[in-house]
């Protein structure tokens, strides 16, 4: 049954308290969740994310009152749109069935996220099909992140020349792939295909991305010496000093590594950064809202606790070294 709507509808939104969150009153997160649900704020809890939409891992609720009677118990958003398809209109119903799109959110971010990558459609509903536990959903990911503060983030992978750059630099990261590896990036060519350099990036980024964890607390801590007593005598690039947050956040994590393979962004409060599928990233800090499709799919391989599919990202991932668009 359709229903005539004549103003929006009051909703009972999801928070989730993922470790990386800002704690208590510092989390805009924590704050809008407060003022939603009524709750009172823990001081010592991380919110992480502020959801609204029809996902299962954190489904949206329609008041009492406002799904067509006075006293009627809540019911999800999911289920109030599939009784009133009409809500979302005509050409939406058209192109995606009375399912609600898009899944937005609101971030605070107090420590790095993930190393991650979203899958595309095709992918989306294998990884769900053999992993339904991890995978919850057979759906793309593709999100739009607008700053609502200063807001920093790594996504994508560095150009050729900075990463030739990279292995000039920082010679744990050449101890890690071999002398014959890096001599590989050393020589390409400008002329050099896509798909040549994508079969070298792949394979020296895989190599990191599967060292073992021996291999990266010893490298990890070279590094941290190397650059402590170079601080001393000059300043620390950025992507340096971003490592050693990193580090302290994540000991002995291969994501820390990594980290100077990708492009290091900066946005300041308005500005918003695209994200397709299969392309690496990871937020490092500030508040944004996000815009997705409707998916939880998220394909991890460091700076994080959880389940690590490094396989996949590796395997997944287009390897393309563009320019960053803000």
């Amino acid at each position: 049954m359709e229903m005539e709507v004549s103003r929006p509808l009051n909703l009972r939104c999801s928070v989730q308290k993922y470790d990386w969150g800002k704690l208590g009153e510092e989390s805009r997160v924590a704050r809008l969740f407060s003022r939603n649900s009524e709750a009172e704020i823990e001081p010592e809890r991380p919110y992480a994310e502020f959801w609204m939409g029809t996902h299962e891992s954190g489904p949206s609720f329609v008041v009492p009152g406002e799904s067509g009677s006075p006293d009627s118990e809540p019911v999800t958003l999911r289920k109030w749109i599939l009784d009133n398809p009409g809500f979302l209109g005509e050409k939406v119903v058209d192109r995606w069935g009375s399912e609600l799109p898009f899944l937005f959110k609101v971030l605070s971010v107090a420590k790095a996220l993930s190393i991650q990558a979203h899958p595309d459609k095709e992918l989306a509903r294998v990884l769900h099909r053999m992993r339904p536990s991890i995978y919850k959903d057979p759906n793309q990911k593709p999100e739009m992140a607008i700053a609502l503060t200063d807001f920093t983030a790594l996504c994508g992978f560095v150009s050729i020349e900075e990463l030739k750059d990279v292995l000039a630099g920082v010679p744990e990261i050449v101890e890690l792939i071999g002398d014959e590896n890096a001599s590989k990036v050393l020589n390409i060519k400008e002329q050099d295909g896509y798909m040549e350099v994508k079969s070298i990036l792949r394979s020296i980024f895989t190599k990191v991305i599967s060292a073992s964890k021996e291999a990266v607390s010893e490298l990890l801590s070279k590094l941290k010496c190397r650059l402590n007593v170079e601080h001393k005598i000059r300043m620390l690039t950025e992507k340096e000093q971003l490592v050693l947050l990193l580090e302290k956040q994540y000991p002995a994590d291969v994501g820390v590594i990594s980290a100077f393979f990708f492009n290091y962004v900066k946005l300041s409060p308005g500005e918003a950064l695209y994200i397709g599928a299969n392309e690496p990233h990871a937020y490092i800090s500030g508040d944004c809202i996000e815009c997705m499709a409707t998916s939880d799919n998220v394909v991890r391989a460091g700076l994080t606790p959880k389940y690590r599919d490094v396989q996949t990202l590796c395997s997944m991932l287009t390897y393309k070294q563009d320019s960053i668009h803000v």
